[in-house]
């Protein structure tokens, strides 16, 4: 089988032609060197993973026809990540990792000391699109827009819990104790939550300050530390 893997945002199904983009077409054609017959892979976020060839092959155009599924659509656990933006290589990094690691759903949130007031969500989103292309996934998980962390926590669902990377604790044995449920983490910006904001989080029930060991990590190696760490005792890794 192809190791070339596209996510599409078509329907997917037997014998289903999809017209792959302008961008796709040219790098099967003109990078890959794929022409027609060739085989390829295709996801859409719903309809599993589908094999699938190459029925036309122009390098400004292509079509894949579906032939059969090879994997049923596989949801990562109900795990958010909430995260305050950074330079912005080290921002993608934090999309491309999340996706990685088993994330459904990436949300950029605006705090006290953020040091990006702007992010373009269109651009994270391709990143979460190439990440799953490149790690075998067949959900691509939604990367919100930026909004504030008090909009955020406003409107946050009922039952979620929320583990609170508070920088403030390092040092502090590592315990997170195995949890059902749908759940999220929020990593801070690189100058740390504001007082006011560390204050109205201890202060709700639904967050679990979360310690990341006896070592203050950067926000990006946070994010990895913490998102591993509820993988390994509350989620798919288990």
């Amino acid at each position: 089988m192809s190791d070339v893997r596209l996510h599409v945002d078509q329907p997917l199904g037997p014998g289903q032609a999809v017209a792959l983009s302008p961008d796709q077409a040219h790098y099967l054609v003109g990078v890959m060197r794929l022409g027609k017959g060739a085989p390829v892979v295709l996801f859409n976020g719903r309809d599993g993973e589908w094999r699938a060839v190459l029925t036309a092959a122009g390098k400004r155009g292509a079509t894949a026809t579906c032939e059969a599924m090879t994997r049923p659509l596989v949801l990562p656990p109900d795990l958010w990540l909430l995260f305050a933006p950074i330079k912005k290589a080290r921002t993608d990094f934090i999309v491309e990792k999340a996706v990685e690691l088993g994330v459904r759903r990436i949300l950029p949130v605006q705090t006290r000391h953020t040091n990006s007031e702007r992010v373009r969500q269109d651009r994270l989103q391709a990143h979460a699109v190439e990440a799953a292309e490149q790690c075998g996934a067949t959900y691509v998980p939604e990367v919100a827009d930026l909004t504030t962390l008090d909009r955020v926590l406003a409107a946050w669902p009922e039952g979620r819990r929320l583990y609170w990377c508070d920088e403030t604790a390092a040092g502090r044995p590592v315990l997170l104790a195995p949890a059902e449920g749908p759940a999220a983490i929020l990593i801070g910006p690189e100058g740390g939550f504001s007082g006011d904001e560390a204050a109205k989080l201890r202060a709700r029930p639904d967050v679990v300050p979360l310690s990341l060991g006896p070592r203050i990590l950067r926000a990006d190696t946070a994010a990895v530390a913490a998102i591993t760490l509820w993988q390994a005792a509350c989620g798919d890794w288990r």
